[in-house]
């Protein structure tokens, strides 16, 4: 899988070891993405890097990491066509992708420890979107993105 990944300041920490679980697992890390060495920066510019590659089909899923988690997920969610996750455990990680389909992920640099988003990481990854009745969900996201009333999306 084609992953962008990267992270602001409060995430700078984690990068090498989450490229590194990522590679040795067989995925490949997309060039050129924005990403910070520890120097402050601002997240947005991280997750706008992140889904822009997604969105244009450079990378095949993407994944955040900042101090909370949030401000990336708020960033990334204003893209139409990702859906981003933030994720704090096992269940979060495999129900984002099983049900929701989530396309980026999001991590908290200061809430979760490097074993934690490690393992959230490979789970997230390994896990396939569901289908079924949670397709038609999507579709009703997709509607709120573009602005139409979610309930008028047939069943």
């Amino acid at each position: 899988m084609r992953v962008a990944l990267s992270c602001d300041h409060r995430g700078a920490h984690l990068y090498d070891a989450l490229a590194n679980l990522l590679t040795g697992d067989g995925h490949e890390l997309v060039s050129g993405i924005l990403s910070c060495d520890g120097d402050p920066c601002d997240y947005p510019d991280m997750a706008y890097s992140v889904c822009r590659a997604v969105v244009d089909g450079e990378a095949d899923t993407g994944m955040l990491v900042c101090g909370s988690g949030i401000g990336m997920s708020i960033a990334a969610n204003k893209f139409p066509g990702v859906r981003a996750a933030l994720v704090h455990d096992d269940i979060t990680a495999e129900v984002s992708r099983r049900h929701n389909d989530a396309n980026v992920l999001c991590l908290s640099a200061d809430l979760l420890g490097q074993p934690l988003i490690e393992k959230i990481a490979q789970i997230w990854l390994a896990t396939e979107f569901e289908g079924g009745r949670h397709t038609r969900r999507l579709k009703k996201i997709s509607a709120i993105e573009a602005g139409q009333d979610p309930s008028a999306v047939a069943n």
